[in-house]
């Protein structure tokens, strides 16, 4: 089906935290002469472009009467996006506009860090459509955010939350990371009080997780994530001797009943929000709407195949920029490549490198459950009836896990808060 979203990844930052496994580049890539910054930009600017010429061929253009509708969420993720400066943020969003078509109540989410280097200008970021942002706070306790490598302070993140509300960003998220490193509930519980002291409208609580893409294969030439630097993976192994499954699930159960208190919507394992400021963009993901992707490792759905970009950066811009940087002329869209972009040696852009899968029934069927039971509203009595969750319904429900609830009159199966915990128990005998 055509996307109902669309994802952007811009992967610079300013520098790498060691817990991080998304696509980063910082330092020299991101900053000074030898940034590499305007060449990406560009090159998801021709993405955006050869991205949209396909949906045209396949479902017409965008608000043309036909089945392609106009999106409903765009979400600039990174990295950290906010270091985009103002006039190129301008740029991709009016291709978005003009390839793709926003519903009038779109919601625009942008990444941000709340450092005062790096949180860059919100009101720009008004201008340019932005609706929500999403701060990476990740604790407001300033020796846990030492230990983590972040740069920025507690206070950075209420300037920077102010900062938000002064341009009329109407949705405001923080990220909040549990389980760290020698951490504890008071200090958890301490962290909260102070999230909630600057209003924000929707939190992102999620426990630390220290992967390892390279052991899962993940890495290499076509592969999605990056290769882990040596003085990350030394930083994981140690801050994996200062975690506790115990504490984690005391931490999670603190803020399950405290926000329960404030009344404030749990509708997902990880993400809590004030009624109507649940997260459109992340919904499309949970509720497997189709959605397409741009940039460095980007991951798109459009119902039955996954597609993803490969992480490297130089291989992407090269298929997207064939010049090189040189400068490039804009065509009328009249070649059969579509999207009327030709480089000054002549070669027209095409697609980066990267992978897809085609998901079989039994896939589709396992992940439609397993997504829908990470919502708070779980699945109907049908769903739970049959393949694959039938199978496993009596154990889950025998310790826990599952329970049955009336929602709009009608039964649904749902985790439990101890089921939320245990979920990759269950999900694991679902797959």
């Amino acid at each position: 089906m055509p996307p109902d979203a669309l994802y952007l990844h811009l992967p610079f930052c300013v520098a790498r935290c060691p817990y991080c496994d998304f696509v980063v580049y910082a330092g020299g890539d991101a900053r000074g002469p030898r940034a590499r910054t305007e060449r990406l930009y560009e090159a998801v600017g021709r993405e955006l472009e050869l991205r949209a010429d396909a949906l045209d061929e396949r479902f017409g253009r965008a608000a043309s009467g036909g089945p392609r509708t106009t999106l409903r969420s765009v979400y600039f993720g990174g990295g950290t996006p906010s270091l985009v400066p103002g006039e190129w943020l301008e740029r991709l969003m009016a291709l978005v506009r003009e390839r793709f078509g926003l519903a009038p109540d779109a919601e625009v989410t942008l990444e941000a860090n709340p450092g005062s280097e790096d949180r860059g200008d919100p009101a720009g970021f008004r201008r340019a459509g932005v609706t929500r942002i999403s701060f990476g706070a990740q604790s407001l306790d300033a020796g846990e955010l030492r230990r983590l490598g972040r740069r920025h302070s507690p206070e950075d993140v209420a300037a920077a939350v102010a900062e938000a509300r002064a341009a009329g960003i109407g949705s405001v998220n923080l990220d909040l990371l549990y389980d760290l490193p020698g951490g504890s509930v008071a200090a958890w519980e301490a962290t909260l009080r102070t999230a909630l002291a600057l209003a924000p409208d929707h939190l992102s609580l999620y426990a630390l997780t220290l992967d390892d893409p390279d052991a899962e294969g993940l890495t290499g030439r076509d592969g999605d994530h990056l290769l882990t630097p040596p003085g990350a993976r030394r930083w994981r192994e140690r801050a994996r001797l200062g975690q506790d499954d115990d504490r984690a699930a005391d931490q999670y159960c603190l803020a399950t009943d405290l926000l329960a208190e404030r009344g404030w919507h749990g509708y997902e394992i990880s993400n809590w929000a004030r009624p109507g400021h649940e997260s459109r963009h992340n919904l499309a993901y949970w509720e497997r709407r189709p959605y397409e992707a741009v940039g460095p490792g980007a991951h798109a759905f459009d119902g039955a195949t996954r597609r993803w970009n490969a992480a490297a950066m130089e291989p992407y811009i090269a298929a997207l920029v064939p010049a090189h940087g040189a400068a490039v002329a804009r065509r009328p869209r009249t070649d059969a490549a579509g999207s009327g972009w030709r480089s000054a040696t002549g070669r027209i852009p095409e697609l980066p490198p990267g992978g897809m899968e085609r998901l079989g029934p039994e896939q589709i069927a396992a992940e439609e459950v397993i997504l829908a039971l990470r919502l708070d509203y779980g699945v109907d009595e049908a769903t739970a009836s049959r393949p694959p969750l039938n199978g496993v319904r009596e154990w889950a429900e025998s310790v826990g896990l599952l329970e049955v609830v009336v929602l709009d009159g009608q039964p649904r199966v749902r985790l439990t808060t101890r089921g939320r915990l245990l979920s990759n128990e269950l999900f694991a005998r679902l797959v």
